[in-house]
């Protein structure tokens, strides 16, 4: 496998099993969701990380198209969500032919696996799942079965290739961890199976989280205390990778401030949320540290800043938004890659699903 261990692994409050992974290939494995309008916090928080993963591991990047549908979408919609997805990873610099790159509902095996971890799974389990709770909110009742079973088809998108690392952010932790105690219940349940049938002490690797160099976090341009999000009524909350530059623009002008100028140093950014991104997003965009940023422009008011910040995020985000747009314009291209890509995860997937059945003990 190409460049091993060169990633940073950060696995905080993740507990390491007793046959740890060194017996299987480092694979990494991630998902989006087509609901489109990816935006910066998408592109600095998750897709800037997979374009450098994939230097140096195997991975697989996929359009979690059947989540999607855990909330009502519109068919015509999602189509064109699913290919501007994964536009965005094209035009970020995911190289789709190093990778793979698919999208979930063409490979039919993560369904297939998910009916056997929900088999797996506990019902405690989700329970505690806070995700669903904050989705679902006061009308529980009404929400789907799929929005409740969402981590155990995740589970199974990272388990069906054996992944080992999984870039996570802080709100999917708790579904890794949830993966994890599925494949080491999978694997103790079935242990004797497992051996049997010659795959020693363990079929699925325990995933890791993946945190290479400190998470961007990005957070609302109209509000400092919540994250930039496309759930966001106000269209100024977030810089979308569609925006054209007079849209960025406009965005990083009208984006709240507070009245006092900026600091030299990073600790008197404590207590001021909206300043602190601001600065956050031009290092993150400049691929500086805040020090760095805060030494040039400490002193400065906040017109003079934002102009600088203006410059910068045009000129990085608009070759991305053109490409995304090319690419985007063309069904036939993106099409292709689609379905290339899920030829060869499901090269992948089948050979694994084969291997859970016989472990289970189905007929095939």
């Amino acid at each position: 496998m190409r460049g091993a261990k060169t990633v940073a692994i950060r696995t905080a409050g993740f507990p390491q099993p007793a046959h740890h992974m060194s017996s299987f290939p480092e694979r990494v494995f991630s998902g989006v969701q087509s609901t489109g309008n990816l935006h910066l916090g998408n592109y600095l928080g998750a897709i800037v990380k997979f374009v450098e993963l994939q230097k140096t591991h195997d991975c697989l990047y996929c359009v979690v198209d059947l989540h999607a549908i855990t909330v009502p979408q519109d068919p015509l919609t999602l189509r064109d969500n699913t290919r501007e997805i994964a536009a965005a990873f094209i035009a970020c610099g995911i190289d789709p032919k190093k990778n793979i790159v698919f999208n979930q509902s063409q490979v039919p095996e993560h369904a297939e696996l998910a009916w056997v971890l929900n088999c797996i799974a506990r019902i405690g389990w989700l329970n505690r799942m806070t995700q669903f709770k904050d989705k679902a909110g006061k009308d529980r009742e009404n929400a789907s079965i799929g929005l409740y079973d969402y981590p155990v088809l995740m589970a199974a998108d990272i388990l069906i290739y054996r992944a080992t690392h999984v870039p996570v952010g802080e709100d999917q932790k708790q579904h890794l961890e949830l993966a994890r105690d599925i494949a080491q219940k999978f694997n103790n349940d079935f242990a004797e199976s497992i051996s049997r049938n010659g795959f020693g002490e363990a079929f699925f690797p325990l995933p890791e989280p993946l945190i290479s160099g400190p998470a961007t976090r990005v957070m609302s341009l109209r509000d400092g205390s919540k994250k930039m999000s496309k759930s966001d009524a106000s269209e100024y909350s977030r810089i979308n990778l569609s925006d054209d530059a007079e849209q960025i623009a406009q965005k990083i002008r009208k984006a709240k401030t507070d009245p006092e100028p900026l600091p030299s140093e990073e600790k008197g950014l404590e207590g001021r949320a909206e300043a602190a991104n601001l600065v956050g997003i031009f290092a993150a965009l400049s691929g500086r540290e805040k020090t760095g940023v805060l030494a040039e422009y400490g002193g400065a008011n906040f017109s003079t800043f934002k102009n600088a910040l203006v410059d910068l995020a045009v000129e990085k985000l608009s070759p991305i938004t053109a490409e995304m747009r090319k690419i985007t314009a063309n069904h036939d291209y993106i099409d292709t890659v689609l379905r290339d890509g899920a030829e060869r995860a499901r090269a992948l997937a089948n050979e694994n699903m084969k291997a859970v059945k016989d472990i289970v003990g189905f007929l095939r």
